[in-house]
């Protein structure tokens, strides 16, 4: 089984386009590139900041394939998620094919129900290879509640069940998951604004949206966070909070590509989106354009 150091900030990368809407591998390479570079430790493509769900099969294979090829040191945890199980087992195991050196499992998209059926779905995906393995628990998204006792079930059953990205922006969850699986299973916060309170908790780990456009202020935060200097910490959280927070809201796909445009002058991505989205406009573009704009200016690590 591949080895992962659950460590550091692994962005959930945006999946960028070209005009017709294909994916611009070139850019997503070079992006992924700067992420590493900058001190990132993973990357997280086509999850739901990537627009997973307007991906196809094939898309997402390549989407991995240009990676790994980019990244050969870097971990590609790439994000499992389908309308059925099957199409996410497949999925499972064209990514192991590719190189990627852990997977990110989702429970499926649209249907949501009970443990009994949420849990065979996360045991056929997980088992499906024998890679390291992320739960991803975000009810708020997804509709589906992974508790710490039902989370303790798959680490108890499934080897390579081997860490957790906690999102349900309840700040007790990651206590609650160290106290009934102890070290068992790493833990990682998977909501920008809930960054602190998650490393303060235990989490080692950050799959952060804001991340692909600011990750050398991401991974400052984090050091010091994980570090147990959390009052040095607060300036440059409370400093990012505005943009950390349109990681939670619908829109949030469209917010932090403005934000990634915005940063890097547009070397690194561009404002497009596959509908049902559409881009920002109006007043809506131009309140997010200045909260950025803002941020930008008073930059505490300039």
């Amino acid at each position: 089984m591949s080895t992962i150091s659950w460590t550091g900030v692994m962005p959930a990368t945006l999946t960028q386009f070209n005009a017709d809407l294909s994916i611009d591998h070139g850019l997503m390479a070079e992006h992924g590139r700067w992420l590493v570079e900058n001190g990132c430790t993973a990357i997280i493509p086509h999850g739901s900041l990537g627009e997973g769900a307007t991906l196809s099969f094939e898309e997402k294979r390549a989407l991995q394939k240009t990676y790994v090829d980019a990244l050969p040191d870097t971990p590609v945890i790439p994000g499992i998620a389908a309308l059925s199980t099957r199409d996410a087992v497949d999925l499972a195991k064209a990514a192991k094919d590719n190189g990627c050196r852990g997977l990110m499992v989702l429970p499926p998209y649209l249907y949501a129900s009970d443990w009994r059926e949420m849990k065979t779905h996360m045991v056929s995906v997980i088992s499906a290879t024998d890679l390291p393995c992320i739960v991803y628990n975000n009810p708020v998204a997804y509709k589906t509640d992974f508790t710490p006792a039902q989370l303790k079930e798959l680490a108890d059953e499934l080897p390579n069940a081997a860490a957790v990205k906690e999102s349900s922006t309840d700040a007790r969850r990651i206590a609650g998951i160290r106290e009934l699986c102890g070290n068992r299973l790493a833990l990682g916060v998977g909501v920008d604004d809930c960054a602190l309170e998650g490393a303060a908790m235990g989490a080692k780990f950050w799959i952060t949206g804001v991340g692909g456009a600011f990750p050398r202020h991401n991974v400052k935060l984090w050091d010091l966070a994980t570090s147990g200097r959390i009052e040095e910490a607060m300036p440059i959280y409370q400093w990012m909070l505005p943009m950390l927070r349109m990681d939670t809201v619908v829109k949030f796909v469209q917010l932090i590509k403005l934000q990634q445009t915005i940063a890097s002058g547009g070397k690194f991505g561009n404002n497009r989106v596959r509908p049902p989205r559409l881009e920002l406009t109006g007043a809506e573009l131009a309140e997010a354009t200045a909260v950025i704009e803002r941020a930008i200016s008073t930059d505490p690590l300039a």
